[in-house]
């Protein structure tokens, strides 16, 4: 009966907002268009499209608000103008009763809320679609400090369940009826909707995302991540260090505390590209909301991050991607830029890289002719993302969330320095990451990461050789024949990694003679 009611609910917000209309129009069936003409009849749905979805979900609650943010993130999906509406969509959920929070935290940890903190505030100081935040005070006898306790609300997974229920269906009908259903992957956009809610859904992960981004950045100088009180975090509750500050949207406010704002802008684009080129692991949620600012003496000017449920991680192949195709950019170098493409293995091989040379020229030359403060380079990788559609490239959703979050930074950045050129921030960054990457220094430190490995197999090397070379002079079955072939690429690989450790032995044994040489001159 929910289900029904449920669903009687949303046909009737699509019916208020011509959604109907909007997804029969993109229909090429002819009697699906005449259908659309006829759902327009009567009604005056003069509103842009974009904006009617983005009223739509709104109305429609959390759940589906949370479907359009992460949305808002596939512009290689979507046509610019509903993005950027969706982009608008925002978490203004009144906060649940105060009293149902104390009985979660209750049943979560086993104990009366008197019992687990001196003080708890029982009215939230923050409220969003999954959960919300009460203040409180830890016991003397577990330190006495003040924390920050964030609750999920109750029922979530019930009520996900139930809508995600409703868009698999919706997602699989588009896919059978609409002219771009197969392309546009709408039962994978949902599978990825889904995979993302339940993330959030289990704190636990959140904090477990907190503690290795705070792990990361420690020694950095430039951002604060709360501690968690391991022994106070469940699936529905977590306890968090209190942080504060000042949100870094309220830029008169730092300035009168004496915030360097110039600097201040500088330093989240290098946390952002330590991030994301040294960690390969970043915050992908940093809107204002989340972000906050320290006027502590000791920590004065530095970032104070919140809300770790979005976290976004890349491979050593995706750092080395994204490096080169900022450098190959700015150095108007297209061809390289479409190479990488090919090379990624996200372009289908019978594209000409002369075609995806030619079209990335388009897309980027127009941006040299502006300043270069006013180059986005969240812009330039939404818009090689658009290109890559017409040859039908797969975009990874790490990229996707990537671009989010650097549209994210650039525009926090310009908020705060209209002046601000992130590509002169970031290319030194870029530059000295590319050259620990290549040359004798990234040799040296592969050599030292693979040496446990080389100690390994190195005794095992002329057992293996000796075998591969029995088998060899052997005629054998189909089965044979295949273990023999894996036996000689082991054996290959093993070879491979003895001259390079040999290599790196010559080397640094000519280097350590050189230099002594030189010592004794």
């Amino acid at each position: 009966m929910r289900r029904l009611l449920r669903l009687l609910r949303i046909t009737y917000v699509i019916r208020l907002y011509g959604l109907d209309h909007l997804a029969l129009s993109g229909f090429r069936h002819r009697w699906l268009v005449v259908l659309a003409r006829l759902t327009k009849f009567g009604r005056r749905l003069d509103t842009p499209r974009g904006a009617r979805l983005r009223l739509a979900l709104e109305s429609l609650g959390p759940i589906f608000v949370k479907f359009g943010q992460m949305l808002s993130t596939r512009r290689d999906l979507l046509p610019l103008d509903i993005a950027n509406e969706l982009a608008l969509l925002q978490d203004r959920v009144p906060p649940f009763d105060s009293d149902v929070a104390v009985a979660q935290i209750e049943r979560a940890f086993g104990k009366p809320v008197d019992v687990l903190f001196a003080r708890f505030d029982r009215t939230p100081v923050a409220s969003a679609s999954i959960a919300q935040v009460h203040f409180a005070t830890l016991p003397p006898a577990l330190g006495g400090h003040d924390v920050a306790v964030k609750v999920l609300r109750p029922g979530m997974l019930d009520v996900i369940d139930q809508d995600l229920d409703l868009l698999r269906l919706l997602a699989a009908f588009l896919e059978r009826a609409w002219s771009d259903g197969k392309r546009l992957k709408p039962r994978e956009v949902v599978a990825e909707f889904d995979k993302y809610l339940h993330d959030e859904l289990d704190l636990v992960r959140e904090a477990a995302n907190a503690a290795q981004l705070r792990r990361n950045m420690d020694g950095l100088g430039l951002v604060l991540v709360p501690h968690m009180y391991w022994d106070l975090c469940s699936a529905s509750v977590i306890v968090m260090e209190r942080m504060r500050g000042v949100p870094i949207s309220q830029i008169d406010q730092l300035r009168a505390a004496g915030v360097d704002i110039r600097k201040l802008a500088h330093a989240g684009v290098e946390i952002f590209f330590t991030q994301v080129f040294r960690d390969g692991y970043f915050h992908a949620d940093m809107h204002p909301g989340n972000i906050m600012v320290s006027l502590e003496p000791e920590t004065f000017g530095w970032y104070i991050a919140l809300d770790f449920g979005i976290i976004g991680t890349l491979s050593e192949f995706d750092k080395d991607y994204l490096a080169q195709n900022f450098i190959a950019f700015f150095q108007r170098d297209y061809r390289r830029v479409a190479e990488l493409h090919l090379e990624s293995g996200w372009v289908p091989s019978d594209v000409r890289v002369e075609e995806l040379e030619a079209a990335v020229r388009t897309v980027c030359e127009p941006q040299f002719e502006r300043p270069l403060k006013d180059i986005s380079l969240g812009q330039i990788l939404m818009r090689l993302f658009q290109v890559s559609r017409r040859f039908k490239v797969e975009i990874q959703p790490q990229l996707v969330l990537l671009q989010k979050t650097l549209l994210n930074v650039e525009g926090l950045g310009r908020q705060l320095d209209p002046e601000l050129d992130l590509w002169s921030t970031a290319q030194p960054f870029l530059r000295r990451w590319m050259q620990r990457q290549v040359g004798w220094r990234a040799l040296r430190d592969h050599l030292v990461r693979e040496a446990p490995r080389y100690a390994q197999y190195l005794p095992a090397l002329p057992r293996l050789v000796h075998h591969a070379l029995q088998q060899a002079q052997q005629p054998g079955d189909r089965e044979l024949q295949r273990q023999l072939l894996v036996e000689r690429r082991r054996t290959n690989q093993l070879l491979q990694w003895l001259l390079a450790f040999l290599l790196g032995a010559m080397l640094v044994l000519l280097a350590t003679t050189l230099l002594g040489l030189r010592t004794r001159i």
